[in-house]
């Protein structure tokens, strides 16, 4: 599918042209509004609608969101053909959908969270609070062109432009100088990179992660839009605010814990000031006396990714019985 497009014009994505209200979801959230006993989004116990969180459906983060969810205590069972998961624990529906329509759900719909890219908010102009960032999925949205031919961005400025973020490609070359015509952004769903090499575009916008897609297409970037990630969303009218706060402080205790050990230790207590120097916890180490009364027992929370070298520091100033264990989830 290509739709041509002038910065001069209103930019629509194929999403945007298909309103809430003739979507197969939009039956699925109205039975939710009313709580119906017919509906796969069954009710809470006291009859009230439950909390609706909108995740991808499918695609390389999927599986890395749901394994975020699952450790924040959301754990469901999807059914078979259902893009519904009620979950066990909490009056809380997962619901699965394209992740280039999540933004407009929880910002005009009535999904309380989602959870999605910030360049994807960006293109559909959602009005949604950002609540968190997972720290998934980083990379760029930029401005790539056929090596050699530009050196800067605003040079594509007149020329046409393929993409898959037609609104944001709009706004980004607005701001530079014609060079006689307006820039003419075409829409794409997909193969993005392939355009300039079949004569479609002059550069495109599209996303960068390590950049072999775009090096094995002939292209570079020339240009930084934004820089983008997984984050955590929610509607600004929200029924379920104390629901969606809870279901924060999970998700944040789960990636807490995922980026950190716990790790104990005994140290002699003339080192212990020193000890705490370098493992000096959250707010402090907890220490334990030892039945040796010249020793002392330490455990402390760590960075995992900072834990063989904080060891070998301990080592060298007496630590002993150095032990590492995973953390599963905590609230700091």
């Amino acid at each position: 599918l290509i739709e041509n497009h002038s910065t001069t014009a209103h930019v629509h994505t194929m999403s945007a042209e298909v309103p809430l209200s003739s979507s197969p979801y939009a039956a699925m959230l109205a039975r939710n509004r009313l709580a119906s006993r017919s509906s796969s989004i069954s009710p809470g116990e006291d009859g009230t609608r439950r909390c609706l969180i909108a995740v991808p459906k499918k695609g390389r983060l999927a599986g890395a969101i749901l394994e975020i969810l699952n450790g924040a205590g959301l754990e469901h069972i999807r059914p078979n053909r259902l893009d519904v998961a009620n979950c066990k624990s909490l009056p809380v529906s997962i619901v699965f959908l394209p992740a280039a329509d999540i933004a407009r759900y929880v910002g005009e719909g009535d999904v309380d969270m989602g959870i999605t890219g910030e360049d994807i908010i960006r293109e559909s102009q959602a009005d949604v609070v950002v609540l968190h960032k997972l720290g998934l999925g980083k990379c760029r949205l930029a401005v790539q062109a056929p090596i050699g031919q530009f050196k800067d961005a605003s040079e594509l400025a007149g020329k046409r432009i393929v993409t898959s973020f037609p609104n944001v490609s709009r706004e980004y070359f607005a701001k530079f100088p014609k060079h006689g015509e307006d820039t003419d952004i075409k829409f794409v769903s997909g193969s993005v990179e392939v355009a300039c090499a079949l004569g479609l575009a002059d550069g495109i916008v599209d996303l960068v992660e390590t950049g072999t897609t775009m090096r094995a297409a002939g292209l570079e970037m020339i240009g930084t839009i934004m820089h983008t990630e997984t984050v955590v969303i929610k509607n600004k009218h929200t029924e379920n605010s104390e629901l969606v706060d809870r279901i924060m402080t999970r998700i944040k205790g789960y990636l807490t814990a995922q980026a950190n050990s716990m790790l104990t230790y005994n140290i002699p207590r003339a080192s212990l000031a020193a000890a705490v120097q370098i493992t000096p916890g959250s707010k402090s180490p907890t220490v334990s006396p030892l039945e040796d009364e010249a020793w002392v027992s330490v455990t402390v929370m760590v960075r995992s990714d900072e834990c063989v070298e904080v060891m070998d520091r301990l080592q060298e100033i007496g630590a002993e019985s150095l032990l590492v264990f995973n953390v599963k989830n905590c609230r700091i």
